[in-house]
Parts: C-alpha cells; sequence; structure tokens
C-alpha cells in the first residue's frame, strides 16, 4: 500500500482497515509498516517529528501504524512487523562484513530489494498469516523509498496473482474553485508507473466523497476501472472507515485480485464499538497536559495518539461522549486556572527537562483540588516528584533527568542504564517491551485488574529511587505496584479515602487498548470523571 500527493493523508488507517476486514473473513491476517528513514528504529526521533513511539511486547520502538494496527487487529504484534532503511542496509553491509555474500560484489538491486522481500515474507511466516498487509511509509516519487517500490515491482513480477497494489491518494479541495481536484492523484499514479507498477486499487482520500465524474476521470487516466476507485473521504471517527471501504465491496474485491474465496463478514462487534463512540448523551470534558503538542503555530496529537484512542475507546465502553482539550507544558504554572472545571487530568510521557515545571502544577492541583488524575510513565515520575515537594516537604525534590545535582532525587537514573548513557548509547538501550508488575492487595490497581501479577509495555530509562519510598510511604503514597523482585516501582496511588481517582503507572498501560476490549485503567478513570469510584 502506497501513499500519494501528501504524508499523513490516513495511510495507516486504511492499511489497518485494510488487514481487519480481510480479517473479518476468517483469515489470518498481519500487518506490517516500512519506514524510509535510516534510523533502525523509531526510538530516537523527536515525538514532533514523527509522532508518537509506539513499543511491541518483545520491546521494539516502532512508528504509531504499529499500534494502529494492533487496536484494528485487535493483535499484539512483533518487532518483525516493522522495516526501516536502517535496518535493511545495516543487515546488508553486516552480512557482507561476514563474508555473507561468497565474495560478489553488493548492490542495491539484488541485494537490498532480497532483503526487503525477505522481511516481508519473515513477518507473514512469524505471524501465520495468510495475507501481509504492508504499508510503504512516506509518499510516491521520494527519492529515499524507491527502492522498495522496486521490491514491491519484483514481488509482483515473481508473483502476479499473490500481490495486489493499493495506492492511497489525496484529491484537494481548492476553495476558489469549490471542487475536488484529481491531477494531483493522476501524476501520482503516473509516477508509480515510471516505477513498473499498476496500482489495482485507488484509495481516494477527500474531504468529501468523490462524486462519479472524478471516478470516471481517475478510472481513465490512471487505467483502471471505475469500480476499483474506492472512495475514503473525512468520516466522524477512524473506526468508521473499514465499514465505509466495506460498504463499496472493497474487501471482496480485494479478494477476487488475490484468488482467495471469501468467507463470511464478522464485524458486528466492531459496528456495535462505532455506534457506541457516538451514542453517548452525557459528555465529559478531560485535560491532558503534555510537552510535544506544540509544533510552530500547530498541536500535534499525534505526539500523544495511542493515550487518545484509550480515553475514546473507554468513553466508549463507559457510554459517555469524550471532550478532550490539549496544553502544552512549557513555562506554564498557572493549571490552576487553566484546569478549573475539567473533569479529569492526564499527564503522558515525556522526556527531558522542557516543560516539567507546567506538568508537576497540574499533578499539584490534580491532587489538591481531588479531580480523577491519571499519570503515564513520566507522568508517573511527575506525581511522585510533587507529592515529595508538597506532602513530604523534599524541598527542590526532582528527577537527575531535570537537574543532576538535586538534593532530593526521588527520581533517578536506572542502575543498569548508567553504563549506556556514558557511552551515549541511547538507541534501543532503554527499558523496552512488556514487563510483569506485581500488584498491591488491597490497593486500587488490584481492584482495576483483579490480578496479583500483570504485564505492561515500558519505554524508560528513569525510576523511583527507593532510598526515598519509605517516607514517600509514611506520608501516605501508596506504591500500588513493583517489580516482582520489589526493586522497581511500577506503579503509585493515592488511598480512596483521600482521593477520588490518582492513579500513575510506570508502564503504558495506553498500548494495550483495543476498541474491543478497551484498557481496564482508562475505563476507570473515565468512570471517575464521571462522577462515580
Amino acid at each position: 500500500m502506497s501513499g500519494g500527493v501528501i504524508s499523513g493523508l490516513g495511510k495507516g488507517i486504511t492499511a489497518a482497515s485494510t488487514g481487519m476486514l480481510l480479517k473479518s473473513r476468517g483469515l489470518k491476517v498481519t500487518n506490517m509498516k516500512i519506514d524510509m528513514y535510516l534510523n533502525v528504529d523509531a526510538g530516537t526521533i523527536r515525538p514532533q517529528e514523527h509522532g508518537e513511539v509506539f513499543v511491541t511486547d518483545d520491546g521494539i520502538e516502532t512508528d504509531q501504524d504499529i499500534g494502529h494496527y494492533e487496536r484494528f487487529l485487535n493483535e499484539s504484534l512483533r518487532r518483525e512487523n516493522y522495516m526501516t532503511t536502517g535496518q535493511v542496509y545495516k543487515t546488508v553491509i553486516d552480512r557482507e562484513r561476514a563474508f555473507g555474500y561468497g565474495g560478489e560484489d553488493v548492490e542495491a538491486i539484488p541485494h537490498v530489494t532480497d532483503e526487503i522481500i525477505g522481511r516481508i515474507e519473515r513477518a507473514g511466516e512469524v505471524n501465520g498469516a495468510q495475507v501481509v498487509v504492508v504499508e510503504l511509509g512516506g509518499t510516491v516519487g521520494e527519492y529515499q523509498n524507491g527502492l522498495f517500490f522496486e521490491a514491491n515491482r519484483i514481488m509482483k513480477l515473481r508473483q502476479p496473482e499473490n500481490v495486489s497494489h493499493v495506492h492511497v491518494s489525496y484529491l484537494p479541495v481548492i476553495r476558489s474553485v469549490g471542487e475536488l481536484k484529481s491531477k494531483p492523484t493522476q501524476q501520482s499514479v503516473h509516477v508509480l508507473n515510471s516505477m513498473g507498477i499498476q496500482p489495482d486499487f485507488l484509495i481516494a482520500r477527500s474531504e468529501q466523497e468523490i462524486d462519479a465524474r472524478r471516478r470516471e476521470r481517475l478510472a481513465l487516466f490512471c487505467n483502471m476501472r471505475d469500480e476499483d476507485i474506492i472512495a475514503n473521504p473525512d468520516l466522524v471517527n477512524i473506526y468508521q472507515v473499514p465499514l465505509f471501504l466495506e460498504e463499496q465491496g472493497y474487501t471482496d474485491k480485494l479478494l477476487k485480485k488475490l484468488k482467495i474465496r471469501p468467507g463470511g463478514r464478522d464485524l458486528k462487534e466492531w459496528r456495535v464499538f462505532v455506534d457506541r463512540m457516538e451514542a453517548g448523551k452525557k459528555q465529559i470534558k478531560i485535560a491532558m497536559v503534555g510537552k510535544y503538542f506544540a509544533t510552530g503555530n500547530y498541536v500535534l496529537k499525534d505526539s500523544y495518539i495511542c493515550v487518545i484512542e484509550a480515553l475514546r475507546h473507554a468513553a466508549a465502553k463507559v457510554g459517555v461522549r469524550l471532550v478532550m482539550d490539549w496544553y502544552n507544558s512549557d513555562g506554564r504554572q498557572d493549571m490552576g486556572r487553566i484546569l478549573e472545571g475539567y473533569a479529569g487530568v492526564v499527564v503522558p510521557q515525556g522526556w527531558g527537562s522542557r516543560g516539567v515545571e507546567g506538568k508537576i502544577a497540574a499533578v499539584k492541583f490534580a491532587r489538591e483540588k481531588k479531580v480523577p488524575y491519571l499519570g503515564l510513565c513520566f507522568g508517573m515520575q511527575m506525581a511522585v516528584i510533587e507529592y515529595a515537594r508538597n506532602v513530604c516537604g523534599l524541598v527542590g525534590a526532582n528527577s537527575t533527568e531535570v537537574v543532576a545535582k538535586t538534593k532530593h532525587p526521588v527520581i533517578h537514573v536506572m542502575p543498569d542504564q548508567k553504563k549506556y548513557l556514558a557511552a551515549h548509547e541511547y538507541g534501543g538501550t532503554i527499558r523496552l517491551g512488556a514487563w510483569p508488575c506485581k500488584v498491591k492487595e488491597g490497593s486500587r490497581l488490584r481492584e482495576i485488574y483483579g490480578n496479583e501479577l500483570v504485564s505492561e509495555r515500558h519505554r524508560h530509562r528513569y525510576e523511583v529511587n527507593n532510598e526515598f519510598r519509605s517516607i514517600l510511604e509514611k506520608k501516605g503514597l501508596v506504591i500500588s505496584g513493583v517489580s516482582p523482585d520489589g526493586e522497581l516501582v511500577e506503579a503509585v496511588e493515592l488511598p480512596r479515602s483521600i482521593h477520588p481517582f490518582f492513579v500513575a503507572t510506570q508502564f503504558h498501560p495506553e498500548f494495550k487498548s483495543r476498541p474491543l476490549s478497551p484498557h481496564p485503567i482508562f475505563v476507570k478513570f473515565v468512570k471517575a470523571a464521571m462522577g462515580g469510584v
């Protein structure tokens, strides 16, 4: 699946929807994302640059589209479901250095393209999939993704009946003209043709649904049949996309191209979920205080997309309409004024010293005003710092990530991480992936999970300093989750007698929330924001 005209047009959602629709027909399906950058993974990329970093159970830091795939497929994916140019080149070069090519001169074609094709095939094998839906990052015509399109061409040449190319392209509306313009999409298909690729389907992304006239023009100039032009206009929410595509017979057409006999449709649960998203009569307002929202003059929600979607899943489950506002924490300590009137406050993940005091001020407001609070990763560390300062009397308490020589380092670097920092080994070295957590009996977290031992995904280098655990607990902070050996603090909370809902986790529950199985922490938070317990 490729993209045309612009990036960020919803290709990831279309790929996720395609995977889900094929799965709904009884097929074993997996999705794969290919990113064109030379980074080995997404872990060192700023969220404002490329959106939220998503982490799998097996600990690879990936593009946010892997999160969309997991949510739509309702399955956990693996490191084999993610590929970057950096991974491919590194593997080819390492193999050449080990004489893996037996003295051949190593070339882009066939050695790099064969590595790309091999990785796609392995993604299918390790997931036991009949179909692999592959999303090519970027936009057709960019020089850095040419080898991936060449690999696509070679796959189609070798196995024409087993490969179908779907092109997702944008049709803009020029306001002064007042109509959808198809020329940019025609040009993007012509670029594909110049690479030796003829798309089997064209997904027309647009603000409004394409009409018969535009469909005819696209079919004529893109060398396609009318029925293979699939509309994909802006909808109320992303979860409506697969249903809209299904109404146009997209799944049947795709299966026919692949010569796969379709099974019966099974979209009942998905339709129920989509209906519930828009059915809630009561409305609640949630504020999220982060540090990655601002990019120039724009607000970038994708920096926290998993948190936002997890809240939406929970709201649909509870039957309430969610209204969210996003606040950048940089230089904002007037949180009492900003957050007044919100039913709940979320402080999500982050890194570094920027915006810390604004986040701590948000925690203080939520704790003192007894507004339901949910802290995630950095949001838990901010909760511990705020409690240490304002309840335990540890003036100036901080994280060594923020102030290296702080007098009260209540948050510090994990001991086994010091060697990586000293060697400037940042990529892929932090605590990543699924780790077990032992949940304290009688805690709110235990009530939420119903189990003593749970598994959640992590992405952090700093932790609660055990030297301060005693004073934190003596002053009323409940350490409700720890690693099985008791050495790492995984979650903190305030007793129900003190606060209606104050829970913060070092792990990322948002990574495991799905439309059909919302994460219980988010469900409980939304219920608390509604005034329940």
